[in-house]
């Protein structure tokens, strides 16, 4: 992976009318004698997967998120965390925390890989990433911890407070946001920068060539059943006013264009564009399988016949899906 620094200069701007490309075409750490069994019995029971339709889902609060922790899933948040690189100019953070940043929080770290980037370009800081599922890699900077948690809970961190709380990709996750930006208020020190990075999950196309697609189709169906469970599918264009009722000041708002493909013309967008379609192709399964046939009725294979429908569309070069971050 290239040098990340989060010292890079701005992420260069967004054209708001994205051109087509017509040529396109498609801690180590060691558990010892001094563990619990309470300690001992968690770690048993955090790792008691479900494993439901060919996915294997978090034990811990089982049931809580949708989306799957296998393998095929970690590489797709891995992939993911590249494209928010590229999106970022390679920088880890757009908050201004200096170079001496000391306590920070990853919250829902998923496979810590941004925990660890960030641990390794700030030695001095203390990182802690937390999570459903103990997916995290044990061979990891000394400065990096791993918890399993649910951010959700009331944050039971006694007297430590944060000097940077970073989240992303909360979408499809969270009930509550206030809350979570209150908790995140209650939790970060005076002067400490929080920051999410997260989309509008609404698939839309400046010249509505993803109407009647089944792209459409998709999001048309998974939004619905992600609103009726009480989470919040598309959050990214809401964070502004959450963080104004939380009573934070001093709140930045930047909005990126995330393409779907190797459709547009320029050079970034394009390669935006593959980064997220590499990570849809396993993603659109992913984030449909689970809450499309535990509460709406349907089968793995009407699941995987729309997943397969709407990578094929995603695929086309005619079709221009974007989505706002």
């Amino acid at each position: 992976m290239a040098s990340t620094s989060p010292r890079a200069a701005s992420p260069a701007a967004i054209p708001l009318n994205v051109e087509v490309d017509n040529r396109a075409t498609e801690n180590d750490s060691t558990y010892g004698d001094e563990l619990t069994t309470f300690t001992a019995s968690l770690t048993s029971s955090v790792r008691d997967y479900r494993n439901e339709n060919g996915r294997r889902y978090h034990a811990y609060h089982d049931g809580r998120y949708q989306l799957p922790n296998d393998e095929d899933e970690k590489e797709r948040l891995d992939i993911m965390h590249e494209m928010m690189l590229t999106m970022l100019d390679r920088k880890l953070s757009l908050a201004p925390i200096g170079d001496s940043v000391g306590k920070v929080l990853d919250l829902g770290t998923g496979t810590g890989v941004w925990a660890i980037d960030f641990a390794d370009f700030f030695p001095s800081a203390e990182v802690w990433g937390n999570d459903l599922s103990p997916i995290q890699p044990s061979y990891v900077p000394p400065n990096v911890k791993f918890i399993i948690d649910d951010f959700e809970d009331e944050w039971a961190y006694g007297d430590q407070k944060f000097d940077y709380i970073h989240a992303r990709y909360m979408a499809t996750t969270v009930k509550d946001f206030p809350k979570l930006l209150r908790q995140c208020y209650s939790n970060v020190v005076p002067g400490g920068w929080v920051e999410f990075q997260d989309w509008d999950t609404r698939l839309y196309s400046e010249d509505q060539s993803t109407r009647g697609t089944s792209l459409q189709q998709y999001y048309d169906v998974t939004i619905p059943a992600f609103n009726k469970l009480g989470v919040e599918p598309a959050p990214g264009s809401k964070l502004e006013g959450w963080f104004r009722e939380a009573g934070f000041e001093d709140i930045h708002v930047e909005k990126f264009l995330i393409p779907l493909g190797a459709w547009p013309k320029d050079k970034r967008l394009k390669t935006l564009g593959l980064w997220n379609l590499l990570q849809a192709d396993t993603g659109f399964e992913a984030a449909a399988m689970a809450i499309l046939t535990r509460y709406e009725g349907w089968s793995k294979e009407e699941v995987r016949i729309l997943a397969s429908k709407t990578r094929s569309d995603a695929r086309n070069p005619d079709i221009h899906g974007l989505f706002d971050l």
